[in-house]
């Protein structure tokens, strides 16, 4: 999985069907908890939530779908459909990114303003789904695409920090505030089902749209036609536009003017499509709110009837805004490296990874073997915890065999070589918050239980340094490889295993960080800056998002692995700085 590969047209890989990495690594922090007589309880990691809980992430999975497929296929289709270099392609895809988070600041002022969180809510959902509309509308050129994403983004805008903010006041309440952090790890881990079908579902609908056009999806050819066109292809390239073209026509092509223009147009549309699919998810979740939001607490109502406090000292706000703006500082650089998911490493998934693997491997990118491994993960810690009812580890062991059959029946449909899209590299990292989100849950539950829990800086702090290894590992995968540049069809490509510890670390990271934060800001925040401080923690990623493109930048122009040692290098300086400055966050940050 790890070998560098030579690129052949059928980019063939040999795969070592052992079990991945990664496994081996979960069972033993499980083992390991399980051996210092701590349980990992699932079930209580549920237990004694509200209800109004899960209509809140069943309300922003939609949103988490949108985000997930535009994470997994934006860049793809803006140099696809319109020629785009990956820097350019870098910057909209930036700014987008950017405007998702920095815009709910202004949803956040609003709300805060006028105390109707629910109904700023109901307008963004509303406004997301008009974006995907305008998306799913093909054959428009790039000013209407942009202002689609800028639709999208405002709507986010005004419906994302203001949940988050309502997630809180739900554990504002004395009776479940004891919950809050747990709360988050369930809201954050909930939200994400929607990531891990999202990328498969764009990738099936690209796949199905262009096959039922008589054609193969191949990626190498978007760039090849964009050259043609522009006549600049080489003698070498216009042979391996021939080719491939005949390969993806099951015929000999004759009139490549007319062909290129065709099969791209088809191309681009497949795109459109999956952007529409985003967007009857956002009818899933807006039925959601518009019938259950009831369930969800009134800020404005609590507020009239005395039941909510809405003032402290300037003394106690001043305290507490400094210490979440001094960790706001911070994240900005864990998100401009970790959202390079969606960008350079969508690149080099495209440009530098074997698209074709083995049985073994392929069960982690179909996605019902996936969820087969899920339900039986999950299963098994059912049947290892040590609190839980011998009905309940009866559940988990028929959870357990009924996700192994699964996964081993879709394990005998594949074939020996089975080809996959690179977008599909994107559910690795929902599927591993899915996955993990027990496992962080419970080693801080035992952390706190011996009063060694980190402090929430103290994970950040953690997180950076994990960041920091992850690009580390991604690193060492592309010594060797040649620049950007210099690529051909032909070109050498490495196995998926690299891809996929990056990711693993990744979120390892962000479950470190993440929803920790997210708590702390709910918690920290004063009452009557609930809204505007999500949106500052999600301004706190825009900013990071901002700065994505010089990821995009520097792919074009340097050696592979130098653009990862430059998020290696700054995510260690953002953990140089966090600790640094530790005792002080530490200090201003306790209740």
């Amino acid at each position: 999985m790890f070998s560098n590969l030579p690129g052949t047209g059928k980019r063939k890989v040999s795969i070592n069907r052992k079990n991945t990495f990664f496994t081996p690594l979960i069972i033993f922090l499980y083992l390991s908890l399980i051996e210092n007589q701590y349980s990992l309880n699932t079930v209580i990691m549920f237990k004694g939530h509200p209800k109004s809980l899960y209509v809140a992430f069943f309300a922003n999975m939609g949103e988490r779908f949108g985000f997930y497929t535009m994470m997994g296929i934006l860049v793809y289709y803006l140099t696809a459909k319109y020629g785009l270099s990956p820097t350019k392609a870098g910057v909209i895809y930036s700014i987008f990114y950017a405007s998702i988070y920095g815009l709910a600041l202004v949803g956040g002022l609003f709300a805060d303003r006028t105390k109707n969180y629910k109904g700023v809510i109901f307008v963004g959902l509303l406004t997301m789904l008009l974006g995907y509309v305008l998306m799913s509308i093909p054959g428009l050129g790039l000013v209407f695409t942009v202002t689609a994403l800028f639709v999208i983004a405002f709507g986010n805008g005004l419906f994302k920090g203001n949940l988050q903010a309502i997630v809180g006041q739900i554990y504002d309440d004395k009776k479940y505030a004891h919950l809050r952090d747990s709360a988050f790890s369930v809201f954050y881990m909930g939200i994400n089902v929607g990531a891990l079908f999202a990328p498969h579902a764009a990738a099936g609908i690209i796949n199905w749209f262009i096959n039922k056009q008589g054609y193969e999806r191949n990626d190498l050819l978007p760039s090849l036609i964009h050259k043609f066109q522009d006549g600049t292809l080489s003698a070498t390239e216009a042979t391996d536009l021939q080719s491939i073209a005949d390969q993806v026509s099951h015929t000999t092509v004759t009139d490549l003017a007319t062909w290129t223009q065709h099969y791209l147009d088809v191309y681009s549309a497949g795109f459109n499509w999956a952007f529409g699919v985003a967007g009857l998810t956002m009818v899933f979740s807006f039925l959601v709110y518009v019938f259950f939001k009831n369930r969800l607490p009134d800020v404005k109502k609590q507020e009239e009837s005395g039941e909510r406090v809405v003032e402290m000292s300037k003394q106690e706000t001043r305290q507490r805004l400094t210490a979440l703006f001094l960790v706001f500082a911070v994240v900005i650089f864990f998100w401009m490296a970790f959202h390079q998911n969606g960008l350079t490493m969508s690149f080099f998934a495209r440009d530098y990874t074997v698209q074709e693997v083995g049985p073994t491997a392929y069960l982690f990118f179909d996605v019902w073997s996936l969820v087969a491994i899920i339900i039986g993960f999950y299963g098994f810690l059912q049947i290892i915890e040590r609190n839980v009812s011998g009905r309940n580890k009866v559940i988990g062991f028929v959870m357990l065999l009924g996700g192994a059959l699964g996964a081993y029946y879709r394990f005998t449909q594949f074939g020996d070589i089975n080809p996959f899209s690179p977008e599909l590299f994107q559910p690795f990292n929902p599927s591993f918050i899915v996955i993990l989100t027990p496992v962080i849950v419970g080693l801080f539950a035992w952390l706190r239980k011996r009063n060694a829990e980190p402090t929430t800086p103290r994970k950040i702090g953690i997180g950076m340094v994990l960041t920091s290894f992850a690009f580390l590992v991604l690193l060492f995968g592309s010594l060797n490889l040649m620049p950007f540049a210099d690529l051909t069809p032909e070109s050498p490509r490495v196995g998926v295993g690299w891809l996929i510890s990056t990711y693993f670390i990744l979120t390892v990271a962000e479950l470190f960080l993440s929803p920790m934060g997210i708590s702390f800001v709910s918690k920290v925040s004063p009452p009557k800056y609930q809204g505007v401080m999500q949106g500052a923690w999600l301004g706190a990623t825009a900013v990071g998002n901002l700065f994505l493109g010089i990821g995009s930048y520097l792919y074009e122009r340097i050696q592979i692995w130098q653009v990862w040692l430059v998020f290696v290098i700054l995510s260690l300086i953002a953990a140089g700085f966090i600790f640094s400055i530790m005792k002080k966050l530490d200090k201003v940050s306790k209740d």
